[in-house]
């Protein structure tokens, strides 16, 4: 599995346009067969702050998401919303073993 935190800054003004345009994307991201988890969420004390959790079943699996419709829209979407450019960072899985991440999505909970 591959683990990715994609950290974005927000300009003040674009606050919820940038997390409808998120949470449209994430809810169609975790219907994905590679996605095992999409999460969205904001910083408390800087509400211009989010961060992407991405989880992804192989090392793949992020090209395959970056071909879909919905990203592209994202991605377009978001691009004048942001106030420095978004930057990522890759992480292993350690715990739990990777079969233990294998439970349907509930992006609607």
């Amino acid at each position: 599995m591959l683990i990715v935190h994609v950290f974005v800054h927000v300009k003040p003004d674009c606050v919820d346009a940038f997390k409808a345009a998120s949470l449209e994307n994430a809810h169609h991201s975790v219907q994905e067969s590679g996605i095992v988890r999409f999460d969205v969420i904001q910083q408390i004390d800087d509400p211009t702050r989010f961060v992407l959790v991405e989880i992804y079943r192989t090392a793949d699996a992020p090209a395959l998401h970056k071909e879909t419709a919905h990203y592209a829209t994202w991605r377009d979407t978001v691009a004048d919303l942001m106030a420095e450019p978004r930057s990522s960072v890759k992480y292993a899985n350690l715990y739990p073993q990777d079969a233990g991440w294998d439970y349907p999505a509930t992006p609607d909970a």
